[in-house]
């Protein structure tokens, strides 16, 4: 039987909230376990289990030379949004790891970014299933216009927590 998710049992726990409270309260927890997505200010703006849709706004602080959000950014946002639907995913006893990002800038980004992530049935039958393995996580990133301003690959392993003595 696969171990316990603290972070998957708190999504579940919130989903009847009302939506902004579950939003705040998953965006909350998640910035206090990633500081850098604290500090760039990611919100996570809703997740049914399968797919999750993150939000970075385009503040001062997460701006390039030329008023749009930073490359580094958008790739944080990406990282997150893959790192948490693998994350709530994964039996508990299980720690993820991202192995590579392959990330492509296909035009100036305009406005808020926002970046969508899915697995599929089997992605998460496999990680429920085996001790390790990886997977390409999926994940959309648009910007205000709604034109996808970055292509992403990202590939995430999982590992046991433990390592066996």
């Amino acid at each position: 039987m696969a171990a316990s998710n603290p972070l998957r049992k708190l999504v579940d726990r919130v989903n009847g909230y009302p939506v902004w409270l579950r939003n705040w309260i998953i965006t909350r927890v998640f910035c206090h376990k990633v500081k850098l997505a604290g500090t760039a200010g990611l919100q996570i703006l809703g997740t049914d289990g399968k797919s999750v849709t993150f939000r970075q706004k385009n503040h001062k602080k997460v701006q390039n030379h030329i008023g749009s959000v930073h490359a580094a950014a958008m790739a944080l946002l990406a990282e997150s949004a893959t790192g948490f639907i693998l994350g709530i995913n994964l039996p508990g006893d299980k720690l993820p790891l991202i192995k590579s990002m392959n990330i492509r800038y296909l035009t100036r980004a305009q406005g808020d970014m926002t970046a969508v992530a899915y697995l599929t049935d089997e992605q998460i039958a496999r990680m429920q299933s085996q001790d390790k393995g990886d997977v390409i996580v999926a994940v959309k990133v648009t910007d205000a216009t709604g034109i996808q301003t970055i292509e992403c690959e990202m590939n995430w392993a999982w590992i046991p927590k433990k390592r066996p003595t």
